[in-house]
């Protein structure tokens, strides 16, 4: 395993991120797995050299969460661990139990430190941009929350270019806390924050951690260009059918898996080994549910593409609009 720093700050990564949504309540998610199932995955990540862990608490209502800090806890001593959570997203039913107001991140941090089983978040993000509270109060509770010891660090995940600069310039005006990471949907199907996002990123020191790398499956073949779904996550995850919705994508999956092919290794692995050369690209965050997910993780790390395999890889690419920022 690589171990690179977490944009410009001395934080050292795992270049490969575990994913923790796959874990949590199949009641919620039926392609979620419950603690028992996910515990190999958590060991083998470890095995593997993976300090990286990313959750959120809108995971199967705080499961994943549960799950992350249980098996964390039986496999890693806690400072050699990188936990990441999230906040903003809807935790019951009351007005102010979504959002990111001082109120609904002072509330959620405490559940989510209880649920991990920690003192301390690595990093908190928020999980969306809220347009209904001023970007002055969430700047100062998070820099609130870093300054009580709560929270290390914070980043960011989707949203548009320009909210991202106004809410660092709000951070540099007030003194208060700047992010350090944007968790921004990116892969080789979906490249719409190359236009401003990962350069703003990379002009600001600030890494990414992309989500959804191998879209959700699709360029490893999880949906084929009729639209049939071959794993139990494609015929259920609703979310995915807003993203991917382009017949010409498969022309890129397509691409992949000649790529993939000739240089004898699975289309995952070149996936995501395109992801990782990509500049200011920190540690993509992968799910694994089967062992091999996790493997092909693993060893496209080691895979290095050559110049002509990248522009093969790109190619193809068709603008798409812009998709996982609600």
């Amino acid at each position: 395993m690589e171990y690179v720093r977490l944009g410009k700050t001395g934080l050292k990564v795992s270049r490969i991120c575990l994913g923790m949504m796959t874990y949590g309540d199949p009641a919620q998610r039926p392609w979620s797995l419950e603690q028992d199932a996910a515990e190999p995955f958590v060991r083998r990540a470890v095995e593997g050299g993976i300090n990286f862990f990313d959750t959120a608490n809108v995971y199967s209502r705080g499961r994943s969460e549960e799950i992350t800090g249980a098996l964390l806890t039986k496999y890693v001593r806690r400072e050699d661990v990188i936990i990441a959570t999230k906040v903003h997203g809807e935790m019951g039913p009351g007005p102010n139990d979504r959002g990111l107001s001082r109120k609904h991140i002072f509330d959620q941090v405490e559940a989510s430190l209880k649920r991990l089983t920690t003192d301390y978040i690595d990093l908190y993000q928020i999980h969306r941009w809220d347009y209904t509270t001023p970007i002055e109060e969430t700047m100062e509770a998070l820099h609130d929350l870093v300054k009580s010891g709560r929270v290390r660090y914070i980043g960011a995940s989707s949203m548009f270019a320009w909210q991202f600069a106004k809410a660092q310039h709000t951070a540099d005006l007030h003194g208060w806390t700047r992010f350090v990471s944007m968790q921004n949907h990116y892969n080789l199907i979906y490249r719409e924050e190359e236009r401003e996002m990962n350069p703003q990123c990379l002009d600001m020191g600030v890494g990414l951690i992309p989500w959804s790398p191998l879209a959700r499956g699709v360029l490893t073949g999880s949906r084929t260009r009729s639209n049939e779904r071959l794993t139990e996550r494609s015929r259920t995850d609703n979310f995915q059918n807003t993203l991917y919705t382009d017949s010409r994508d498969f022309d890129i999956v397509d691409r992949v898996a000649e790529v993939a092919r000739e240089r004898g290794v699975s289309p995952a692995q070149v996936a995501l080994a395109w992801l990782l050369h990509k500049p200011a690209v920190t540690s993509p965050i992968v799910g694994a549910s089967k062992p091999q997910h996790l493997e092909d993780a693993l060893n496209s790390v080691e895979l290095k593409l050559s110049d002509e395999e990248i522009r093969r890889l790109e190619e193809l690419y068709q603008p798409h609009p812009v998709a996982g920022h609600n």
